[in-house]
């Protein structure tokens, strides 16, 4: 069975403005969502499916999904505030899904075999997924074996200014053991630094492992979620603002030694829109790799 690409779409992009993930950056108007797209087909994956929000559903369908309907198997999914377990309750008044890996649990019913999680406005590089789809495909069958692909930190730096990034520590095995937010990296003369909760400055090594939410699972994963969010929402219902990340429901698994999540090295660059000022070199960028044939000028004919 060939694994899943679930792509999490359901953002709107408000710093940014509008649906960035529909935003054509290619010469024929295809977005990044496009490029990890046709980068997962070429990988082996069999199926895609999409969270988003049931609002811009016929943009979506007809701008996203049609495209590939010869391609590959699609289905959609929809990410509401509403949709929490029986029982559970919340805020009347909270307008903002629960976060990433609520969106996650939204896959629940369409996904029955191994499969990836990625944002739809980051672009991973070929490399990525050829490894990821490797990884899935040898935990067919199994449970409790996840894995993350890292990103060396250096390939993930911002020409426009510092990052957040999640900076995974790892044991000698390379499993994951936690990752640790920092919301302030950037290179300063030749070093990359973070800021810590003081402000004050700390090095770190060019290929450090970080997090740019692409995950490998197996559906099991969805019962653990499920539980997580439960107990979640206990404490943080009532609040507005409060989010259910992936990063939250497996660090839980591994303290709790309920599973394992490898930290797959990938030497892919990556990049993304974050701001409308990121856009010309995005779209400089996906040109450069046009002309160097890692991928035709029009992805899908």
């Amino acid at each position: 069975m060939k694994p899943t690409l679930f792509v999490l779409a359901a953002g709107m992009g408000s710093r940014y403005g509008g649906l960035k993930q529909l935003d054509g950056l290619g010469p024929n108007g295809e977005t990044i969502m496009d490029y990890s797209i046709y980068d997962a087909i070429q990988a082996g994956f069999g199926k895609i499916v999409f969270v988003i929000r049931q609002s811009f559903e016929k943009e979506f369908q007809e701008i996203v999904v049609d495209k590939f309907k010869n391609l590959v198997e699609t289905a959609l999914v929809f990410q509401d505030t509403s949709k929490v377990p029986d029982g559970c309750t919340y805020r009347p008044d909270r307008e903002k899904p629960w976060g990433t890996n609520h969106a996650v649990l939204m896959g629940k019913d369409v996904i029955k075999e191994p499969f990836a999680v990625i944002n739809a406005d980051d672009f991973y590089g070929q490399e990525s997924f050829a490894i990821l789809a490797d990884f899935l495909r040898s935990v067919e069958g199994k449970k409790n074996e996840y894995c993350m692909i890292g990103y060396r930190v250096g390939n993930t730096l911002s020409e426009s200014g510092a990052v957040s990034r999640g900076v995974c520590v790892v044991d000698e095995n390379n499993n994951l053991q936690n990752v640790v937010e920092r919301t302030h990296i950037e290179e300063k003369t030749g070093t990359i630094i973070y800021l810590d909760e003081k402000g004050e400055e700390y090095p770190l090594e060019q290929n450090t492992p970080v997090s740019m939410n692409m995950w490998g699972f197996t559906p099991d994963y969805f019962e653990y979620s499920e539980s997580y969010f439960k107990e979640f929402l206990v404490e943080n219902g009532q609040q507005l603002k409060s989010e259910f990340y992936i990063p939250l429901a497996v660090n839980n698994l591994i303290v709790e030694g309920k599973a394992s999540c490898k930290v797959l090295d990938t030497p892919s660059k990556w990049f993304g829109v974050t701001y409308a000022e990121d856009r010309p070199q995005v779209v400089l960028k996906i040109n450069d790799l046009i002309k160097k044939g890692i991928y035709p000028e029009k992805l899908f004919k």
